[in-house]
């Protein structure tokens, strides 16, 4: 039977920023501007459905290799939407957390994200995971860096453990991952703990997607059914 509930976990893959503005003849960074709007309605909405966590694919580990202008460009606005909407989150009991590398991020740009952190990290309402300097694999990497330093032997390494030493190990692993653009595909994103997530593909670029959006895609969650690797088809 269709599980009928609002995902508790719900990922983004914020696609189409580029793409948005330069069919508009504008600079890319007035897309990723128009994705920082969006993404404000976006997680006013994930709250109001019931949603527990939102976690949003802002910057990957491959996203350095875009040019210079662009890459200054999106951290100095991360930096300003961090400071601008840590406090309206906060109003509505919501809590800021931070997945990615830390080590590469411009300074003012992760004391921001610290900030934001400590800021909010009593609350109890929507989690709102941004990931920044984030890739699946470097995640993994990372984790199994951890088990070796520990000490811990081979016989003794499980999936458990292993994702213990996930970034974020207390989040739950995403019900549903949504990706706007039109692009099919993962890109490094929740490689772990999205082994059994549903899937959700929209040809919406990302400034354009809206409340209406999420709810289409939340309704396409709600009728499906989550064998999690144990049905037998149909």
């Amino acid at each position: 039977m269709p599980n009928g509930s609002v995902p508790r976990h719900v990922a983004i893959i914020m696609d189409g920023n580029g793409r948005w503005a330069e069919k508009r003849h504008l600079p890319r960074v007035l897309g990723h501007r128009k994705g920082v709007k969006a993404l404000e309605r976006v997680v006013e909405r994930a709250d109001a459905a019931g949603v527990e966590y939102l976690s949003a694919y802002a910057f990957s580990t491959e996203n350095w290799k875009r040019s210079s202008a662009e890459v200054a460009g999106l951290m100095t606005l991360f930096g300003r939407y961090i400071g601008k909407k840590t406090a309206a989150l906060k109003a509505r009991h919501g809590r800021i957390r931070f997945a990615g590398r830390r080590d590469r991020l411009p300074l003012s740009v992760l004391r921001a994200l610290e900030a934001a952190e400590e800021s909010t990290k009593d609350e109890t309402g929507l989690q709102f995971i941004l990931c920044v300097d984030y890739g699946g694999r470097q995640e993994v990497v990372d984790a199994v860096k951890k088990i070796i330093t520990s000490g811990v032997g081979a016989d003794a390494v499980t999936e458990e453990l292993l994702s213990a030493h996930m970034y974020l190990p207390d989040a739950p692993d995403p019900d549903l991952i949504i990706r706007t653009s039109g692009e099919e595909r993962l890109s490094n994103f929740w490689l772990w703990t999205g082994a059994y997530s549903e899937l959700y593909f929209t040809d919406t670029l990302w400034p354009d997607f809206d409340e209406a959006a999420l709810d289409a895609a939340l309704a396409s969650y709600a009728g499906r059914q989550r064998r999690m690797g144990g049905g037998t088809g149909a």
